[in-house]
């Protein structure tokens, strides 16, 4: 299938994800009312249904699948390893230690407080690990990054089981957020998350040439003229912005950053220049699927994506490993 035709795929599949998390849900709304809604010209249950609750949560989930799966894309070239997902460089968990800091020292009660704490979080922990692998004999090489990202993720996540365990109350606000969902997000949340995914996908584009070089070796890079320390901070800045911003607003997410990349490769190749694109369309469908999925599997309840994704996603990129 030709590059073109994937993105054109990908934008239908988006269209379609968008529609449903609009009409779908413990009460279905008409595809016509929906557009009414958007469109002002509906009033009643139906239009604050539409414009108040679930366009929000679909803003945020497309922000969320498109920051997932790209940063996903950047760390799996970065350190060179095929199972690199946001975690791998410890800031999922520099985001939740923001959140648990949030809850448990200064009292914050709300997602729209934990959300900048999260991205604090997240910033501090992504550059400490380029920091302490920048310091290795090699420098920031894909080898140090892994192992200061685990390293930097298995301390994070000791302090952070550590203020759980000896406060109740802490645990009880942070379990609704670590499982990962879009249910309870806002218009106001999506547009304080925008700017910093926006800001991660422009520096994502802008190494793109970089990641291809940097694919083929430090050496090959150098030979290319691409400076790859300087590649590397762009890629990485955009890493932890974009895992920052989704996993400050939804909590970690399972999955996508983990396979979305993998099936994006499989249609378009490995230049970044059309993976990063295919993958935030296949990203934003993916956790829109999921977030419609767990409406209606069990209603009037509701599944949070994060458990969809991860359930769906696992046995699929098992599969996908057993079959190459």
């Amino acid at each position: 299938m030709k590059r073109s035709a994937v993105l054109v795929l990908g934008a239908l599949l988006l269209g379609v994800a968008v529609a449903a998390s609009l009409a779908i849900g413990a009460r279905s709304v008409p595809l016509s009312e929906v557009l009414a809604a958007l469109l002002g010209e509906l009033t009643g249950d139906n239009a604050v249904i539409v414009r108040d609750m679930r366009l929000p949560r679909t803003l945020v989930g497309i922000e969320v699948g498109v920051a997932l799966a790209m940063a996903g894309a950047m760390m799996q070239t970065l350190t060179r390893n095929p199972i690199a997902e946001p975690r791998i460089l410890g800031i999922s968990a520099g985001a939740s230690t923001g959140v648990v800091v949030a809850i448990a020292l200064f009292g914050v009660g709300t997602l729209g407080g934990w959300i900048w704490f999260g991205l604090l979080g997240a910033g501090l922990a992504g550059t400490l690990v380029f920091a302490v692998a920048a310091r290795a004999r090699e420098g920031a090489s894909p080898v140090n990054l892994a192992l200061a990202g685990a390293a930097i993720d298995a301390g994070l996540g000791a302090l952070i089981y550590g203020l759980l365990s000896i406060d109740a109350a802490t645990f009880d606000q942070f379990r609704f957020w670590v499982v990962g969902a879009l249910s309870g997000r806002t218009s106001q949340m999506a547009l304080q998350v925008l700017p910093f995914v926006l800001a991660g996908v422009v520096l994502a584009a802008v190494s793109a040439r970089g990641l291809d070089a940097l694919s083929l070796g430090d050496d090959v890079a150098r030979g290319l003229g691409h400076r790859v320390g300087r590649v590397r901070i762009t890629a990485g800045a955009a890493s932890i912005l974009l895992t920052g911003a989704a996993v400050a607003v939804a909590g970690p997410i399972a999955f996508v950053g983990l396979a979305v990349p993998h099936a994006a490769r499989a249609l378009v190749g490995t230049g970044h220049r059309w993976v990063l694109p295919v993958s935030a369309l296949l990203g934003a469908v993916l956790v829109l699927s999921a977030d419609v999925l767990g409406r209606v599997l069990f209603p009037p309840g509701e599944v949070p994506a994060g458990v969809i994704t991860a359930l769906v996603g696992a046995p699929v990129l098992l599969w996908t490993v057993r079959r190459r």
